[in-house]
């Protein structure tokens, strides 16, 4: 009867570690998919937000560049004038585009997918 004992015990320890790696998998599964959800949604969001404040710029922009222009007595050097304002901001965030876009976006990557850990 020995025997039969012990390869009940460990034919009911192998299913427990079948049926652990099972559950730990799924668990992770979960784990991915809530992430990935978060991460889109989170992603979606923004794109949203920046389309309206897309539309918003542009629109300003144009009204900007005409009052401009009709101050200075031509039209089109209302647009030369915003044409240079925005080469003089690519100029700065081309030379600190580490330290203002690619750091904030890659911590806030990294915190929204180790989220789950930190609670």
């Amino acid at each position: 009867m020995e025997p039969n004992a012990t390869t009940n015990e460990n034919l009911n320890l192998y299913e427990k570690a079948e049926n652990y790696t099972k559950t730990s998998l799924e668990l992770l599964k979960l784990k991915t998919v809530c992430s990935v959800a978060d991460g889109v949604s989170s992603l979606a969001s923004k794109i949203a937000v920046g389309i309206v404040v897309a539309f918003f710029t542009l629109f300003l922009n144009v009204g900007l560049s005409l009052w401009i222009g009709k101050e200075l007595g031509e039209y089109y050097l209302g647009f030369f004038v915003m044409a240079l304002f925005y080469l003089i901001v690519a100029v700065i965030v081309h030379k600190a585009h580490h330290r203002l876009i690619k750091t904030p976006i890659g911590n806030s990557i990294i915190s929204s997918i180790l989220k789950e850990k930190q609670n």
